[in-house]
């Protein structure tokens, strides 16, 4: 290996780490997201870590969550990422798992792209950017390396493919599922290298048996791994959540516009950055080869650039609601997100990056070429969490232990014996401090409790047609809705805000075993809804007050 390859690779490590640093010297300080990151998942591992049913059964249930979540709803426990925060502390499983994400990013990236795209000893400075860019791009953690793997695992099968016989490329395919997901990835990774396999039969005439079997293989491994969501999906009969997830709503319009949104802001679940320096550098790299005419010599290059559209289309298309007639009758593709085909344009968008950046670079235009490089690594660490979420609630202030421990003193009961709900922040708070919450936040649970808990927030969601809309056609965010507060989940200590006009159906919510109401804000008409104020609880490490109101049974305020 040349020198500068080693020493461009050393420094690309050292960015990585750098890059991930903070989680370790900061510890709980450290700031993260906190959509379907501190609100969810987080929470989740805790909870299915200390619930003792790990290797539950797939009837199980964790009584923790809404009287009884199915264990299944917390999927396999075969998941590295799950392991990592059974044995570290939440907040060092979490950097540990932006390490490893990271580092095989990188690795999957710079193999792919040294042997199948940029394989001219003098992009070496290519390669190496680019595999750092898409490394360091803000990947959904929980995902782990559902997108950013698919670089490594394309470089395998495209070895085998090959016809390789390397004992390495079988162990790529071997241990990615055991730290990515199948529905939020792979599933449409392995189904695109399907259909690239039938268009080799198609082109070339050969069943290529070692390229079928390889990714049959890595299919099949998937579908042992997350056996429990094969039996949910495949075999439950119980009606879900999911059973009232209707996706298919969009004007023709809407879906233009949101076509366009996504191909050049991306999504919040694969987040590219790729709008401020890679689109426009792309369109660079189109304008040479369209006044060169290098049609036949850049075919990879127009083929990800039409492919890159075409999967903002899809996803945007997949919620046009002339669909509808299909998934009326087809009741499986509202259950499945099928739009997630676009999860594949991280790596489409950072392997068009480095050809862009070739044909650039072939023109002589080598300043433009690092420039680029150098300016899509500045705004990918601009969009360190740490940088991003600085304002936002630390680790430590969201999750605010030492204030909720002083709750659950104050209550003075065992936590099994009661359950309570959230309003102005989120559920997960709860339960990653050991609550038993009737509110959750969860995509797949019992339909017959969707319903009845919205017996106690149903005329809130009367008040806010947003709101109905919201709970009605998607459910997952099962909370005490607030007409007046809409969607906003978070409301910090320093809000001044009170709530006026509360109508909740506390006596469903004592039915089901509610007792307490752990509110971010005050709620001036408590006495209407039979909920009696005990104790407001201050933190300096905590992002919020809580208001602690007891539901009264009948206007007494006693069980």
């Amino acid at each position: 290996m040349p020198a500068m390859e080693k020493r461009l690779l050393f420094f690309s490590f050292l960015a990585i780490m750098l890059f991930v640093s903070p989680y370790f010297l900061f510890g709980e300080h450290a700031h993260m997201r906190v959509h379907d990151n501190l609100d969810s998942n987080i929470a989740w591992y805790k909870v299915l870590t200390t619930s003792g049913e790990l290797f539950g059964s797939i009837h199980a249930v964790i009584p923790q969550i809404i009287n009884g979540l199915p264990r299944n709803a917390f999927g396999t426990e075969f998941s590295g990422i799950v392991w990592l925060h059974a044995l570290l502390p939440s907040i060092y499983a979490y950097g540990v798992s932006q390490a490893i994400t990271r580092i095989v990013a990188f690795i999957g990236m710079y193999l792919l792209l040294k042997k199948y795209v940029i394989k001219a000893p003098d992009g070496i400075w290519i390669r190496t950017g680019v595999s750092l860019a898409f490394a360091l791009t803000p990947f959904w953690p929980s995902g782990m390396l559902s997108t950013l793997g698919m670089p490594l695992a394309l470089w395998a099968l495209l070895n085998i493919r090959a016809g390789e016989r390397v004992f390495t490329n079988y162990v790529v395919l071997t241990l990615l599922p055991f730290y990515s997901s199948f529905v939020l990835g792979f599933f449409f990774f392995l189904s695109a290298m399907g259909i690239w396999w039938l268009v080799d039969v198609i082109r070339y005439r050969r069943w290529n048996a070692r390229f079928f079997f390889a990714i049959v293989y890595m299919t099949t491994l998937y579908f042992a791994i997350e056996y429990r969501l094969v039996h949910s999906f495949l075999f439950s009969k119980e009606p879900t959540s999911r059973d009232e997830y209707f996706h298919a709503s969009l004007s023709f319009w809407r879906a233009v516009r949101l076509t366009l949104k996504n191909y050049a802001l991306g999504h919040t679940h694969v987040m590219t950055v790729h709008g401020l320096v890679i689109l426009p550098i792309s369109f660079v790299a189109l304008s040479i080869v369209w006044k060169k005419k290098l049609w036949k010599e850049e075919k990879m290059f127009l083929f990800l650039h039409l492919l890159n559209f075409a999967l903002s289309a899809w996803y945007a298309f997949w919620f046009y609601k002339g669909w509808l007639p299909l998934t009326e009758r087809f009741t499986f593709l509202d259950k499945f997100n099928f739009a997630r085909y676009h999860f594949l344009r991280p790596m489409v968008i950072y392997v068009l990056f480095a050809l862009s950046l070739k044909i650039i670079w072939e023109q002589r235009w080598r300043k433009l070429t690092l420039i680029a490089v150098v300016a899509q690594l500045i705004v990918l660490t601009a969009f360190n969490e740490e940088i991003v979420y600085r304002n936002k609630p630390s680790f430590q202030q969201f999750y605010a232990e030492k204030q909720f421990a002083e709750i659950k003193r104050y209550i003075n009961r065992p936590v099994n014996s009661y359950r309570v709900a959230s309003i102005g922040i989120h559920p997960a708070i709860a339960q990653y401090n050991g609550f038993y919450t009737l509110d959750t936040y969860n995509n797949f649970y019992p339909l017959a409790y969707k319903h009845r808990f919205r017996q106690i927030i149903a005329h809130e969601l009367a008040k806010n047609p947003t709101l109905r809309e919201y709970f009605d056609t998607w459910g997952g965010r099962c909370y005490l809705f607030v007409a007046e507060l809409g969607k906003n989940y978070m409301f910090k200590k320093s809000t001044k805000k009170k709530i006026k006009h509360l109508q909740l159906n506390t006596d469903v919510f004592y039915d089901m075993g509610g007792r307490y109401i752990l509110s971010a804000l005050p709620i001036e008409n408590a006495a209407s809804n039979k909920l009696v104020l005990e104790k407001v609880f201050h933190s300096k490490q905590s992002a919020w007050d809580i208001y602690l109101y007891k539901v009264a049974r009948g206007g007494a305020s006693n069980d």
